[in-house]
């Protein structure tokens, strides 16, 4: 049986990403026990709120240390929305603040305008993926997904990696192109919500627990 565990540090959509891996027949354990977490085949870092908070959460529960110590042993992790941008070395959401930095690069707020065309912040609603590299989609939770699949989005700020090679998907708001989904090793992050993207994003869950 696999041992998944959805980080619960008090700022996640934990009932929503657990109920997706029901929908598969799999019971994760929500936890923030450092134990229960390093003894976890496939970890997910949720996330719902402000980064400062976030990583205020994560370092007051001593699990910054705790996560540097899974992603050490090349484990899969899978961050969600503001879980992914976590996963990332800074973000510049209220002031400039410090993330886990198992991928470089940084967290930045939407344009207020794109080509004269205003931006509503946040970015709520559908939208498109694409593939940035279709090879290495093929080679991740996303392999089920046909190319501009439609996920659920809801977040004011995106992540510029600084490597595009950890690019997944890129996804356009009124002509602004952003990293959606990124890859480093066995690290996944998502800016959208799987779980809230219907089967279609459901899949993502059940090809994360095919991660060797």
């Amino acid at each position: 049986m696999k041992n998944i565990v959805i980080v619960d540090y008090g700022l996640g959509n934990l009932f929503s990403i657990n109920q997706a891996f029901l929908h598969f027949g799999y019971e994760p354990i929500i936890s923030c026990n450092k134990e229960i977490i390093l003894n976890a085949d496939y970890l997910v870092l949720p996330g719902v709120g402000a980064f400062e908070g976030a990583m205020r959460q994560l370092n007051n529960l001593g699990l910054v240390e705790v996560l540097k110590e899974y992603v050490k042993s090349d484990k899969p992790i899978m961050g969600v929305c503001l879980g992914m941008q976590l996963l990332f070395e800074k973000s510049y959401e209220f002031g400039e603040h410090l993330g886990l930095g198992f991928i470089e690069g940084e967290i930045l707020k939407f344009p207020s305008e794109v080509e004269n065309v205003k931006l509503r912040v946040p970015h709520i609603g559908w939208n498109k993926i694409n593939s940035f590299d279709r090879n290495n989609w093929n080679h991740s939770p996303l392999i089920e997904l046909k190319e501009g699949a439609m996920m659920y989005f809801v977040h004011s700020y995106y992540a510029k990696p600084s490597n595009e090679n950890v690019i997944l998907s890129t996804s356009i708001y009124n002509k602004f192109e952003f990293c959606s989904s990124v890859q480093k090793g066995n690290i996944y992050g998502f800016q959208f919500h799987p779980e809230k993207s219907g089967e279609e994003g459901l899949s993502i869950y059940k090809n994360f627990l095919k991660i060797k």
